[in-house]
């Protein structure tokens, strides 16, 4: 007999799962319980709302309601489930309880919130219904300040100077992408910013933020204070392991799970940005497409282990481009560099002088896949 799913969250990995799950069977039952609307839409191109004038009605490819429909879901859309009652098998839902079968945890990760005075005051762009309330104050605001120079910060600072607004970005880092690049790296892409219009504040924090007159005030750790009319922050994503940890599943940084995706407890399973595998979360498009992949064939009744290969990054900068993969940060790197006026390439060897990574700017990142190539299996 076929056993029913009921997936918790709707988001790209949720839907990617259900995709497959229907191209090998298209009557077992499955269930998406999510607190949003279930709406369709490329996550990516959140980074780019403002040069794209995108409406928060025009991002959506399809409502939740059609893709339920086009692929035999039962869909409860603003539903949020409350604890799990691991024993009884049971969800606990702002709607009532509900039994599950087979469970899949695609909770996803939240927009991490700084603990400064005045952080509340702060817009965070991780998902449609944050790009709902943020929209307006958008459309309005010429005058932005971006709180963290990573790689979605990063990119949403060049995305909304190229509209001509004022845009300010900070970071205690000396470097952008500095969990990605060593700062020697990361130049090319500074003067990047700069030609884009952008102000870059590195080396400092945020001490405080202020409502004044129609604007906010920042004051930042080195004493100074400036004034804009929209604030956002981009410091980091947060994987949703509460509702994990008060059903006593292990959690880690994320959901923890083994390399078919099962928790701690016995018929669930994490997949996306929530999950983490042999110690290391899972972000980005690959390992959600991958990990959508075994998963289906594991619910229903073929157990995949999930196998992840090194992971292409792209960085959407259009002033100046990065593609990158494996390791290209922290102690023991030596690099290869090749620089010409509009593009790099650089390789980064381990201690035993293997290849182990590489970062590809500019007008070199057409090189980017011939080196991916070249990079040894990974072991995870």
């Amino acid at each position: 007999m076929k056993r029913a799913i009921t997936i918790v969250g709707s988001g790209f990995a949720a839907q990617q799962l259900v995709r497959n799950i229907r191209k090998h069977d298209a009557e077992v039952p499955v269930r998406i319980i999510t607190a949003d609307n279930g709406h369709e839409y490329n996550k990516p191109d959140l980074s780019h709302v403002a040069s794209r004038a995108t409406t928060v009605t025009g991002l959506p490819s399809r409502s939740g309601e059609a893709f339920a429909a086009e692929l035999n879901v039962t869909l409860q859309a603003r539903c949020r489930v409350e604890s799990i009652d691991t024993a009884r098998q049971v969800l606990v839902t702002s709607e009532g309880e509900s039994a599950y079968e087979q469970l899949v945890l695609a909770t996803g990760a939240r927009a991490v919130r700084p603990g400064f005075a005045g952080s509340d005051l702060m817009y965070t762009l991780n998902s449609l219904d944050e790009f709902a309330k943020l929209e307006p104050q958008l459309a309005t605001a010429r005058s932005v300040f971006v709180l963290g120079a990573g790689l979605i910060g990063t990119e949403l600072a060049m995305d909304i100077a190229t509209t001509g607004r004022e845009v300010t970005l900070v970071d205690n880092a000396a470097s952008p992408l500095s969990a990605l690049l060593p700062a020697a790296l990361s130049q090319p892409l500074i003067e990047a910013l700069k030609t884009a219009g952008v102000r870059l504040q590195l080396g400092r924090g945020v001490q405080a933020i202020a409502a004044a007159d129609g604007g906010f005030d920042v004051s930042l750790t080195d004493g100074t204070t400036s004034r804009h009319d929209l604030v956002l922050a981009a410091v980091g994503l947060a994987p949703e392991v509460s509702l994990a940890r008060a059903a006593g599943i292990e959690v880690g940084r994320g959901i923890v799970v083994d390399d078919h995706l099962r928790t701690s407890v016995p018929g669930i399973y994490a997949l996306g940005d929530g999950a983490e595998k042999q110690g290391k979360l899972m972000p980005f498009l690959q390992p959600a497409l991958l990990g959508a992949t075994a998963l289906a064939a594991t619910l229903l009744g073929k157990p995949t282990p999930l196998v992840l290969p090194h992971m292409m990054v792209r960085v959407k900068t259009p002033v100046y481009p990065l593609q990158l993969a494996g390791r290209t940060n922290g102690d023991g790197l030596s690099w290869q560099s090749e620089w010409n006026a509009s593009g790099m390439l650089a390789r980064a060897f381990d201690a035993a002088g293997k290849l182990c990574g590489f970062v590809a700017g500019g007008d070199r990142i057409s090189q980017a896949f011939a080196v991916f190539r070249e990079l040894p299996r990974p072991t995870m």
